[in-house]
């Protein structure tokens, strides 16, 4: 398969770089030490014209591939995962899944602002009690006339402190299990909806984390997307997607760790020279190299499969090689930031140094969206038939 990049590919990933480096990277300590969403960074997203990167061009949206949004996502987490964590939340699980999900009416009064960055969105899937078992969400809906009645709370909610407009799963017909969820649009200002708290994280600071309460929350009837008990249908179909493009911030954070190792191995004399003379130093920065190249080409192989089997490609061979692509790399990257903090020294463990903070961020990866053991396990599932 063919790896090379468009030109296309090549100017985008060009532009949020320069983006990057001149509007995040001089401010990411501050992001993390703050734990704040930087001022005026939705807008500059919007100006960039990412917010609604595959979202298509008649809603407002730049109408790009997959392999495209994985391309920023990646960037961004290079300078802070933090931005790149809330930006895929509200570009892909919010703005991608209502694209490819909603119906023309709600596709026309929803995405134009989400696509244009004038509405923030996010996705409300997971629970109190409801993580990695994400069918067993005990949120309910129930119908009165032309609205239905929410009652529930989600959890660990990326942007939901701040969002105009949830993604949002709950139960329709307890009796039916999976089978009977539903996937609503919810407007942040309907009656019923509150934000609980925001939460304190270990890292991605800066990225808002919520706690949401639907206290017979009225959400009409014409905002259920894909149908009344067919929410798993929506649910399932976004999963290969969110994990091909997620793969893209672990190896940006790997890409940052291993930058940033280079240069300090360079200039670190002991010993009367550079610490990148050294043996063992030199197999740390090898074995960093190696994986991530190897994560890089599963990532990106993911996301193009992934746009292959939107457009009705043949087999299910996506479903294991997307949760392969987000086991590896989010383990690569933990790997590789611990040994950049390792190669650090007493410096890596300081704050001032941010391979402490891209070790904090990396351990997400592997717990949230499904943890790496849940990964492991549709990966079997699908080689054992």
């Amino acid at each position: 398969m063919d790896f090379s990049f468009s030109e296309q590919h090549l100017m985008l990933r060009e532009s949020i770089r320069n983006f990057a480096a001149k509007e995040i990277r001089p401010i990411a300590e501050q992001i993390d030490e703050e734990d704040k969403w930087p001022e005026g960074m939705w807008r500059k997203l919007a100006n960039l014209g990412v917010m609604g990167i595959t979202v298509d061009e008649e809603y407002g949206g730049a109408g790009a591939d997959l392999l495209s949004a994985v391309i920023v996502v990646e960037e961004l987490a290079k300078a802070s995962p933090a931005v790149a964590l809330s930006w895929g939340a509200h570009a892909n699980l919010c703005c991608n899944n209502m694209n490819h999900n909603a119906s023309p009416e709600q596709k026309k009064k929803y995405l134009p602002p989400l696509a244009t960055g004038v509405h923030i969105g996010a996705l409300g899937l997971t629970e109190p009690n409801a993580g990695s078992d994400a069918v067993n969400i005990q949120t309910t809906a129930v119908k009165k006339g032309d609205h239905y009645i929410v009652n529930g709370s989600k959890m660990f909610i990326t942007n939901g402190s701040i969002a105009d407009t949830i993604v949002l799963y709950a139960k329709t017909d307890k009796d039916k299990g999976a089978k009977g969820i539903t996937a609503f649009i919810l407007d942040t200002k309907f009656p019923g909806f509150s934000v609980s708290k925001k939460l304190r994280k270990y890292g991605h600071r800066g990225s808002p984390t919520a706690e949401l309460i639907l206290e017979d929350c009225r959400i009409p009837a014409e905002n259920v997307m894909g149908g009344e008990n067919k929410g798993i249908n929506v649910m399932m179909s976004g999963l290969d997607v969110e994990r091909a493009f997620f793969s893209g911030e672990p190896v940006g954070i790997a890409e940052a760790c291993l930058e940033l190792s280079l240069k300090y191995a360079r200039e670190r004399v002991q010993f009367g020279k550079p610490i990148a003379a050294f043996q063992l130093i030199q197999a740390k920065l090898a074995d960093m190299y190696t994986q991530l190249e190897a994560g890089k080409m599963l990532c990106y192989r993911a996301a193009i499969m992934a746009d292959q089997a939107k457009r009705g490609g043949k087999g299910t061979e996506i479903h294991k090689l997307a949760a392969a692509s987000i086991l590896f790399n989010a383990e690569m990257a933990y790997r590789i930031a611990d040994q950049a903090v390792q190669i650090h020294g007493g410096y890596g463990y300081m704050l001032e140094y941010p391979v402490q903070r891209f070790l904090r961020d990396a351990k997400l990866i592997e717990i949230g969206a499904g943890t790496s053991e849940i990964r492991r396990l549709l990966i079997a599932r699908e080689l054992l038939g």
